[in-house]
């Protein structure tokens, strides 16, 4: 057979997966029922930010006494849906199994290790190959109503400082003059220096597939119904043959891993993003408006508005009340902002209870291989993912150590793993 592999999922974390293993001379099949960077891919809606930051897991310290507040909050980041229920309360279980103190330090230093050069990894993945151009560096603001609520969000900066990542904060009247349309609800913010974002996420995928395929990738537009050693099933009953098969479908990974017997224990978090077209300003960086948590992103096609997080099972339709938060959220920092036309979305985040990705070859299926599970951090952590799953996959290590990472995990530690 040759080396010959095949990548399921051709979001940011399979299309890294394969144009590496395409550099190192393997022959690569890419395969998703969509082409790299269209809509039904978390990578085409998220927030668009190289987050190096974002080292603090889902599950802290308290979660258990926060949750019912925040889910009868509806001006907070959670909403809870009825739907899905079944899936959602042994997950929930397993999450709060990781609200300690010691797990969060645990987590956020394995989180450090995937984050801290997402730049370099996206710069790595990109050079030469024109999805560049999409790349800009800079400020990560945090956005808070007061010096108390900046306090109150303490922890999390704590852990952010243990990984490296110091903040500063801001002169309020230089950030007015840089953000003019930046309203009087925003009393105090800070910065993470040297971070990052994607201007069009879509176009930047698009042009990784085109990159891909320039180097003799092929990309196959199909469903995957089935994975086993050596074979690849599409839907309708073709067969693919590859001596190597890295699973990068998302939230749509779990049921192709769980029928060769591994235990994913992953959901949907479910992200929106709303997205303003030619509206009248503009932040010059990301901001994270910290309370309700939603990110706002200067892109090539406007200004997008996105976060959330949704409980919900996978196949539910949208709701309106997550983008509700979206506006309300868009009034009260930037009050004065008018747009052209709008685009609203919803994706999934495959989301484990212990905030990290899932990498290694699966147990008893030798040459498949996982790397899904990114949750809030898809887009930041893909390349290096995608590029350590490659290195697998030729038979070499990769260059931090996987062992928190492994698929098998969850069945050796049990629900709270």
């Amino acid at each position: 057979m040759g080396d010959r592999a095949a990548v399921v999922g051709a979001g940011i974390t399979g299309i890294s997966a394969a144009i590496w293993l395409a550099r190192a001379g393997w022959r690569v099949t890419l395969i998703d029922r969509g082409r790299p960077g269209e809509a039904q891919q978390a990578s085409y809606g998220n927030a668009g930010v190289l987050a190096r930051s974002s080292v603090v897991p889902l599950a802290m310290p308290g979660l258990a006494w926060q949750l019912p507040r925040l889910a009868a909050d509806p001006g907070g980041p959670l909403f809870l849906r009825r739907s899905g229920l079944g899936r959602l309360i042994p997950w929930g279980i397993a999450l709060m199994a990781n609200a300690t103190e010691a797990r969060a330090r645990a987590i956020s230093a394995v989180l450090a290790r995937l984050t801290t050069d997402a730049i370099d990894q996206h710069a790595a993945l990109a050079e030469g190959t024109g999805p560049e151009r999409h790349l800009r560096r800079g400020e990560w603001l945090w956005l808070y109503r007061d010096e108390a609520a900046f306090r109150r969000d303490a922890r999390g900066h704590a852990l952010r400082q243990a990984a490296g990542f110091a903040c500063r904060p801001c002169d309020m009247a230089a950030l007015g003059r840089a953000d003019p349309a930046l309203g009087p609800a925003i009393g105090h913010a800070v910065a993470y220096p040297d971070h990052g974002w994607i201007t069009d996420p879509g176009a930047y995928m698009a042009a990784l597939g085109q990159a891909f395929a320039a180097r003799g990738g092929q990309i196959v537009t199909a469903e995957v119904v089935a994975v086993a050693p050596g074979r690849v099933t599409l839907r309708g009953g073709a067969e693919l043959a590859a001596e190597r098969i890295i699973i990068a479908a998302g939230i749509w990974s779990r049921p192709l891993a769980e029928a060769l017997g591994l235990r994913v224990p992953m959901i949907s978090e479910r992200g929106y993003h709303l997205m303003l077209r030619n509206p009248s300003a503009m932040p010059p960086v990301p901001c994270m408006v910290a309370g309700p948590r939603v990110v706002a992103t200067p892109m090539e096609g406007g200004l997008r508005l996105a976060g959330i997080v949704e409980l919900a099972a996978t196949e539910a339709p949208p709701d309106e009340a997550p983008v509700a938060l979206l506006r309300r959220t868009l009034r009260q920092v930037w009050p004065g902002l008018v747009w052209t036309d709008e685009e609203v979305w919803m994706g999934h985040r495959p989301s484990t209870p212990d905030s990290l990705p899932l990498l290694g070859e699966i147990p008893g299926a030798p040459g498949v291989i996982c790397a899904f599970g990114g949750q809030h951090v898809g887009l930041t952590i893909g390349p290096r993912l995608g590029r350590m799953a490659a290195r697998i996959a030729r038979g070499l290590a990769p260059d931090i150590d996987p062992g928190p990472l492994a698929p098998g995990r969850f069945a050796r530690r049990g629900r709270g793993a």
